[in-house]
């Protein structure tokens, strides 16, 4: 990817990013070559402008007027709670204008509308179903967690794309600001939205799997408690099916999202099954959120055709195909 259609706030430190900002001459020729730039939005005003500092340069006022805000593909005017929770962030943006008046304090006009509509026509058109991208976490909800694809510019990564393992909310895998890769699982040409995915990034059952041996004892995550048994997370794309005495039930259910240890007793690919036995789901303490291993990045494969996490002979398929028929 472009350094320049990075998601807001990995450009604001970069040399090339201070070498605008650091001096009026600077920003005079971000204006002159129309670069992006970021700068901190320290301040919302009564008529929702965004006041911007750069991290280099003091005494000059940046402001991003409210309608210069947030770009829309249908020209729609930007909510005020899409205003409001930019204060405190990074911003990408373009200069639009520069008033450095005798005896006055330079003022800095700014456009994050423009800098995102660059970005969807220069960077986000072009992306295909398959392509692997870099993204920042910037809400959660119920249904699937926001991501910052490129400047700002918003994405769905729905709950049932984080990864195998079922989760009851995008916190139980994400936070916000957390730097993430995601493959394009589909891309609308008529509305421009594009929807992401994380699961087919965080390795086959094969490749997890092998990551755990018979009569070891490790650390997951209790996930539900059904009638026929206790799943527990071994990674983000593996689980397994612990049995559970009908006395311990009622209690294992209390500590669903905690941490709990099990004994693993076999791993059986054709069945894609990992069979546990429950040592202790007592503890008390929340587990952290698991890390997130990659066994495919951006930076070393940027495009997947076809993803399959069953391994071969495996009675049940499950599996990605990436393509723009399938993303329609």
């Amino acid at each position: 990817m472009e350094l320049t259609y990075l998601p807001e706030g990995q450009i604001l430190s970069t040399l090339r990013n201070r070498e605008y900002t650091s001096s009026l001459g600077g920003l005079e020729r971000a204006m002159e070559t129309g670069a992006i730039i970021e700068g901190t939005a320290v301040l919302c005003d009564g008529d929702f402008n965004l006041h911007v500092e750069f991290p280099s340069l003091a005494g000059v006022r940046g402001i991003i007027p409210r309608e210069e805000v947030v770009w829309s593909r249908d020209g729609d005017p930007p909510k005020d709670i899409a205003i409001l929770t930019r204060v405190g962030k990074a911003v990408a943006c373009k200069v639009t204008g520069i008033e450095a008046a005798e005896g006055e304090i330079p003022t800095v006009h700014l456009s994050r509308r423009l800098a995102q509509a660059e970005c969807a026509t220069s960077y986000l058109e072009g992306l295909s179903p398959g392509d692997i991208i870099r993204a920042k976490v910037t809400h959660l909800e119920s249904f699937g967690a926001f991501v910052d694809v490129g400047c700002g510019v918003a994405s769905l990564l729905s709950v049932d794309c984080i990864s195998i393992s079922r989760i009851s909310h995008p916190r139980d895998r994400l936070y916000n600001g957390q730097m993430i890769w995601c493959v394009v699982k589909s891309v609308d040409r008529e509305t421009g939205r594009i929807f992401v995915s994380t699961r087919e990034l965080l390795g086959t059952w094969e490749q997890n799997a092998a990551r755990f041996t018979p009569g070891q004892t490790v650390a997951g995550i209790v996930r539900s408690v059904e009638d026929y048994g206790v799943f527990v997370e071994l990674a983000p794309n593996l689980a397994g099916l612990a049995e559970v005495r009908d006395c311990d039930r009622e209690a294992v259910r209390s500590l669903v999202g905690r941490t709990a240890a099990v004994f693993i007793k076999s791993i059986i690919p054709e069945r894609m099954k990992v069979k546990l036995v429950l040592i202790d789901a007592y503890r008390s303490e929340t587990p952290p959120l698991p890390r997130l291993h990659y066994f495919i990045r951006g930076d070393e494969t940027p495009h997947i055709d076809k993803w399959f996490y069953s391994p071969a002979g495996a009675r049940k398929r499950v599996e990605t195909i990436f393509s723009e028929k399938a993303g329609s």
